[in-house]
């Protein structure tokens, strides 16, 4: 499996509507399956008043298919700090980090429009 026990992921929801709630995550797999990981972690959800990612501050245990066409999954250093991770735009481009070495531009997700 590419995924295993201990890899830090970022997991962005692609939408059948227009109306769907945006939603991301990024957490830690605890356990993986072949169809599917749980992952602890932080739920990021859009707010289309402010145009941003609001970060929901409790940590949650979340089941992801790993087959499932409406995620796109990316693996994550190990480094990372899941609690210091937040949504940014620099440049112009909408990315997610760590605020330190690490970031991901999530512009393709259509963060910003």
């Amino acid at each position: 499996m590419a995924i295993e026990p201990g890899a830090k992921i970022h997991v962005a929801e692609r939408r059948a509507f227009e109306t769907d709630v945006r939603r991301h995550f990024v957490g830690e797999i605890v356990e993986a399956r072949d169809a599917y990981v749980v992952v602890r972690g932080f739920t990021f959800v859009y707010d289309g008043a402010t145009a941003e990612f609001v970060k929901r501050p409790e940590v949650r245990t979340r089941v992801i298919p790993v087959v499932d066409a409406r995620l796109c999954i990316n693996v994550i250093p190990e480094s990372v700090d899941l609690a210091e991770v937040t949504y940014a735009s620099i440049g112009g481009k909408a990315i997610v980090t760590d605020g330190e070495a690490w970031s991901l531009d999530v512009q393709e997700f259509g963060i910003n429009r």
